[in-house]
Order: structure tokens, then sequence, then C-alpha cells
């Protein structure tokens, strides 16, 4: 079996528009939470929006007007995260591209709904289009692939990406999610669905909890195989030892204590650690009061010992499928610098947890990042310090 690491990280998001601008607001407790100016009636006000993003500089003004924006953001990421990696003008040919999304092109759907149908409509709203024209775009012929699961979308994409170069199917991978869910039928949905926060914010683990914040944006992660990677010269962030995919078969949006538990066990055995061996867990942490109370109750039933928990959420929005992309990117940094970024909004808990509302500095060797999803999908990725 051959070893997978992170070579390049890309991102856009409410933190920032680009990975590391992201990564130093995380760091600094920032939220990217502001209203959204949507003419909406209900009570969700708020939304995680990109803020000065400039599609122009990574695509024509035609490829703009005819994309729907979640690719707009996976082809910047991707083209940042490729450059971050030290591969711009080398050959991608026999690589792969693997963009996951939960919502796809759902603005340009609520246009059509509105009467204004594109020529474009039907491949620019496809969610495997997101890796097909990244692909397009860097000359991508390995492989392509487009994963739609819920809310793990991104977490899956890293997750298969690395099973594909452990496995000598490829040796470099793109992989992430990306998505543009910021408008009337997204927030209408989630809102009237009970998962929204009706207080502006987002306040994963906290008593008063009430839900999340509807974001957008992108993570892209270069991963390649570990021997060649530093044959090139490639300078690594973190190694991904394992992952695991595991679905409850239980309901389809209220999730089981069971179902995460095992699914980080799996990811665990997949490793070769056990438990104690894990340092600080990136939990998936939504905000709403079932799925908080379900994810801290599976911590318990796994780890033994007092572990460091954060929840980027908390700043950043739930970017839905992206979230666990830039989620995996965020826990790769905090094994780079010995951080683990603070949980905002956090005032009181029910949790007898070790939740981390303060920037830390801590001796971090191996961390996970959970991400779960609707249908009882449940994905957790292990990273270890290089």
């Amino acid at each position: 079996m051959r070893r997978v690491v992170i070579t390049g990280i890309g991102a856009v998001s409410p933190l920032g528009n680009t990975f590391k601008k992201s990564w130093d607001s995380l760091k600094s407790g920032i939220s990217g939470i502001g209203m959204h100016g949507l003419n909406i009636k209900g009570a969700w006000r708020s939304a995680g929006m990109l803020k000065d993003f400039h599609a122009e500089e990574f695509l024509s003004i035609k490829e703009i007007n005819r994309l729907d924006p979640f690719i707009h953001y996976a082809v910047s990421a991707s083209i940042m995260a490729v450059n971050d990696a030290g591969l711009k003008g080398k050959s991608l040919s026999s690589s792969g591209v693997l963009i996951g999304s939960s919502r796809g092109g759902i603005s340009h759907l609520e246009r059509a709904l509105k009467g204004t149908v594109s020529a474009y409509l039907m491949p620019f709203t496809t969610i495997g289009m997101a890796g097909s024209y990244v692909a397009q775009r860097l000359s991508i012929k390995g492989s392509s692939l487009g994963i739609s699961n819920s809310c793990a979308s991104g977490a899956n994409a890293i997750g298969e990406a690395y099973r594909a170069i452990k496995h000598t199917i490829l040796d470099i991978v793109l992989a992430g999610a990306s998505e543009a869910p910021i408008c009337l039928l997204a927030i209408e949905g989630y809102g009237r669905a009970g998962a929204l926060s009706r207080q502006g914010k987002m306040m994963p683990f906290d008593r008063e909890r009430d839900g999340f914040i509807l974001s957008e944006g992108s993570c892209v992660l270069v991963l390649e195989e570990y021997e060649s990677a530093l044959k090139r010269g490639a300078k690594p962030y973190a190694e991904v030892i394992g992952y695991a995919c595991t679905v409850d078969a239980f309901h389809e949006t209220r999730p089981s204590i069971a179902g995460q538990a095992d699914a980080m066990k799996k990811a665990l055995l997949d490793s070769g650690l056990n438990p104690e061996d894990i340092d600080y867990i990136n939990a998936h942490a939504t905000a709403t009061l079932i799925g908080d109370k379900t994810e801290a109750e599976a911590i318990c039933a796994v780890f033994k010992k007092t572990i460091s928990i954060t929840a980027n959420k908390s700043m950043t929005g739930h970017m839905l499928g992206a979230s666990g992309a830039l989620e995996a990117g965020f826990t790769a940094m905090s094994l780079v610098e010995s951080i683990i970024p603070p949980t905002i909004n956090l005032k009181e808990t029910e949790f007898e947890l070790d939740f981390v509302t303060e920037q830390r500095k801590a001796n971090i060797k191996t961390a996970i990042s959970n991400s779960f999803g609707f249908g009882g999908v449940n994905a957790v990725l292990v990273l270890r310090k290089l």
C-alpha cells in the first residue's frame, strides 16, 4: 500500500478568497457570516457569502456567464491548489479529479423556475460538471468523478482520492467540493426543514444553538503518492492515513450515534491507530440540537480520554459538501502549525468534552475530521503530521 500526502490546498470561502486568508481568519476567530440581502420572508436573514470574489481571475467572461457559480468556485480553488502544490505548468494528463457537491447548480435551477431557461442549464447544473470542467481547464485525462453525498461529499471526495492513490490507481488527484446555494430556493428549503438558525449565527455545541447558517465556497486539495511527491520536491502539509464511509440505514435526516461512532472506528482501523492515539477532532458540528448531541455522544462512545475538539462552522457557516473539504484542509494546517483554532459563539454547553474556545497551541500529531450528511452518510478522515 502506498502513502498519500496533501501537497496543495486551494479555497474560496466566507473567510477569504484564498486558503491562507481563510486559515488566518479561522485562527483569529473571525466570522464570515453576514446578512445575505435576499428577499426571503422567513427569519433566515444570514449567510456565509464570498466577499469581493472575482471569477474573472480564473475564467473568461463567456465562461462566467455560461457556468453556474459552483463551477466558478471549483475551478478557482483547483487552480490555486495546483499552484500551491508546485504543479503549475506541469502535465496533469494522467491525474484524476473528484469534486463533490450537495446542491450543484441550484441557483441556475432557480432562475429557470422563474422563467429564464439557459441553453446551458442541463450540462452546467450537473453535479459532475465541476470536476469535468476542472479536468478540461487543467488537461486532466486520468479520470473525473462528481460525488453528491449530501454534506459528506467533500470528505468523500478526499477519501476516495486517498483510496485511488493508495491502491495504485492514480498518482495525483485533485479532490474537494464546491457549493453555491445562497438563493431563495435553498435557504427557504433548509429553513422550512427546521435546519437554519433564526439567531443569525452558528453556535455549535452551545445550549442555545438553533441550527446552521447556509454558506457558499469551495476547497480543493492536491493528493499525491508520497515518494513521487518528495522526488519532485513537493513539501506536503500532512499525510492522509485513514478513511471510512458508512451509512446508517436508519433515517433520511436523523443522525445515528452508532453510525457515526462506527465510521470513526472504521477510519481508525484503516489508519492502524487506536482512539488513544488521536490528539484532536475537527467536528462536523452543524449547531442543530440533535446533530451536535448525536456527534458528542458518538465521540464519547469511541474516545475514552479527554480530546480537544473544535467546530470550524462557527465561523464559516455550513458550506454543505464543501465544508468537509475545507475542514480537512484546516485540519492539515493544525498539524503543520500545532494550532487548534477556536470555536466561537460557545458560551455554555451540556456536553462534558474539551471544546476549544480560544486559539490553542498544542502538540498535535494525529487528528480526525468528521463529516456527516442527510441519508445517514458518515465520512471520517484521519490525518497525520509529517
